[in-house]
């Protein structure tokens, strides 16, 4: 049984102005089961909040509903306390089991209209972008997204399947100068991170790269410093 009161359906027009404004957020870190082991999960979420982490997204694809909801209970007390949105990857059932938690959707899910619908207005929700169609259908969505991400930029085991869309997806959707913010996302390191930057994005997402660090707080505070 999960903590949190469930929360009921939005009824009525959708208020996205009420949307959370997430441009001065700039590191998006995910805690991803296929680089952390569960035990690991809530000393490796200290070490990113630690870090300077401006979101945090648990993302469990090898894990059972029950088990993510765990998890997600496991760290929202962390990133509670330290006033840290935390967003779940697929599952819109388990966020709306908390009044704070956020959505992350890929191509595949649910529409983004349909989750606004369910998860009402103050919720932080967004969409995984693969081409400049997708980059542009989601811009066209207005305050419905919270943000959307543009990936993957290079190769990432995270997703072996993906081509990567390369650097000049990111400059193309730069220079639409979207009203949402943007991510990029996939494959990006410590060594790739000025490259990304200097194609136009100004909020990145850095996986395998922190998560696997010797320090994760460290490697978190360096790119925290280019940004």
């Amino acid at each position: 049984m999960h903590q949190g009161s469930p929360v009921q359906p939005t009824q009525g027009p959708f208020l996205y102005a009420m949307t959370p404004d997430l441009r001065q957020r700039v590191f998006y870190a995910i805690l991803d089961t296929q680089y952390v082991p569960i035990a690991g999960w809530t000393s490796k979420c200290r070490a990113l909040i630690k870090g300077g982490a401006d979101l945090i997204q648990v993302r469990a694809k090898h894990q059972t509903p029950e088990r993510c909801g765990e998890l997600i209970d496991a760290v929202l007390p962390l990133t509670r306390a330290a006033g840290i949105p935390l967003i779940v990857n697929d599952h819109l059932d388990i966020a709306l089991q908390h009044s704070d938690v956020g959505l992350h959707i890929g191509q595949e899910d649910a529409s983004p209209e349909a989750c606004r619908r369910r998860l009402g207005p103050q919720r932080i929700l967004g969409l995984s972008t693969h081409s400049i169609d997708q980059a542009q259908s989601a811009i066209s969505l207005g305050n419905i997204l919270s943000y959307f991400a543009v990936g993957p930029v290079f190769a990432t085991q995270t997703k072996p399947t993906y081509v990567p869309v390369g650097l000049e997806l990111v400059r193309r959707v730069a220079v639409l100068n979207p009203s949402q913010p943007f991510y990029a996302i996939g494959g990006i390191s410590r060594c790739t991170v000025k490259k990304v930057i200097e194609a136009g994005a100004q909020r990145i997402v850095v996986v395998s790269d922190v998560l696997n660090a010797a320090d994760t707080a460290k490697a978190v505070q360096g790119i925290k410093k280019i940004l």
